[in-house]
């Protein structure tokens, strides 16, 4: 009986909701001006340590930056104070601390000054291809995403891309996520609560069709699939300057994050809005480590089996709300849920929903495009600007 009215039943249902199928209209109306991304206020050397490298003589060399103002760094060449290669900022820290560091460079002599475009910049930091990322980290983004369980982890399996880097859209759904990635120093072990650590900034690119098309849709904070819709060539470029707050704990939270796509305000939060704070994430981590998740047949997990969060990888503190993605409305459960019953019972009902929703985003455009431009500008912490492709 049921099957038997199903063909009527289904269009009629979509004719009476499709108009509450998807909304592509983004959080802020705000657009930024022209040359907005030129200019970056960088932090008093009191409070923090800001680095850049750039390649040169087929190597690179470390920056200390003193200004970043109409898309040029006022900085001190390393290699020239110290008379020999700097190619790691983190090596040179680890080597001086930070009060020895931040004497020399205050007292760095007029011609070790140079002047860099900040087109010029590379990767700040050497970092692998394994990374543990925190979702739903801050409040508003996880009521737009419908997860009520509260921050979780993931295994983010990529390698990091410099912060100029092309992103390809391929077939999916790509979305973008402005968030804080902390850089250990030394290799941090559990239990042990680190007196610095390094920051740059990171877009945790996400395709969203191979994501839900993956999660364990009963319990999304599982982290389950989030490793296989995150990790793909390309999916995490980090912003163009490594900093060293003298005291992250106090220099993290007054971080202003904000990210454009093609010059337009999508994502604006302060970082202490975070649920887990720079410590609680470290903690939950070492917590979460035996966790173990299935990524295209392969079993991973957020640490290698020494249980240490290496000084190659980074931990990616979570993204504001703004992002495309703001859950699956209503509207796409119910058209979902007559679609696996229309289909015969096949697939489970949550491949309804999900391909529901993914007929609704392409249908809409509201995923990024080739031709489109994301730009994350945060003061004290950089750029990153990158341009989508096919």
């Amino acid at each position: 009986m049921l099957r038997a009215l199903l063909p009527s039943f289904v269009p009629a249902l979509a004719a009476v909701l499709g108009s509450w199928g998807f909304s592509a209209e983004p959080a802020y109306a705000e657009t930024a001006p022209p040359g907005a991304f030129d200019d970056v206020a960088i932090a008093d050397p009191t409070e923090a340590l800001t680095f850049a490298r750039v390649e040169q003589d087929g190597g690179r060399r470390v920056l200390a930056v003193r200004g970043y103002r109409q898309g040029q760094l006022d900085a001190i060449d390393l290699s020239a104070l110290y008379g020999r290669p700097v190619r790691s900022a983190v090596e040179l820290f680890r080597e001086q601390g930070y009060d020895a560091l931040a004497r020399t460079v205050a007292s760095a002599p007029q011609q070790h000054v140079v002047f860099v475009p900040a087109a010029q910049l590379v990767m700040p930091v050497d970092v692998g291809a394994s990374h543990v990322a925190a979702g739903t980290n801050y409040p508003e983004h996880a009521g737009e995403a419908g997860v009520k369980e509260g921050p979780f982890l993931f295994a983010k399996l990529v390698a990091a891309t410099g912060p100029y880097a092309p992103v390809a859209a391929g077939e999916g759904l790509l979305d973008y996520e402005v968030e804080i990635a902390l850089v250990p120093l030394e290799p941090i072990r559990a239990g042990v609560a680190p007196r610095h650590l390094g920051l740059v900034l990171a877009n945790d690119y996400t395709d969203r069709a191979t994501l839900l098309r993956h999660i364990d849709p009963f319990d999304v904070a599982s982290g389950k699939g989030f490793t296989t819709g995150k990790s793909f060539p390309g999916y995490m470029p980090i912003g163009n300057l490594l900093v060293i707050p003298r005291d992250h704990r106090a220099f993290v939270p007054g971080i202003e994050l904000e990210l454009y796509v093609d010059g337009r305000l999508r994502q604006r939060e302060h970082a202490r809005a975070m649920i887990w704070n720079t410590d609680a994430l470290l903690a939950q981590t070492f917590a979460r480590a035996s966790l173990r998740w299935d990524h295209r047949g392969s079993e991973v997990a957020l640490l290698g089996d020494d249980g240490v969060l290496g000084e190659d990888m980074l931990l990616l503190t979570g993204t504001p709300h703004g992002t495309v993605f703001a859950g699956v409305s209503t509207a796409q459960k119910l058209r979902g849920v007559a679609r696996w019953a229309l289909g015969g019972f096949s697939g489970g009902v949550g491949s309804g929903v999900v391909e529901t929703y993914i007929d609704d985003a392409r249908a809409a455009g509201a995923y990024l495009k080739p031709g489109n431009e994301v730009v994350i500008h945060v003061d004290r912490l950089g750029v990153i600007r990158n341009r989508v492709t096919s």
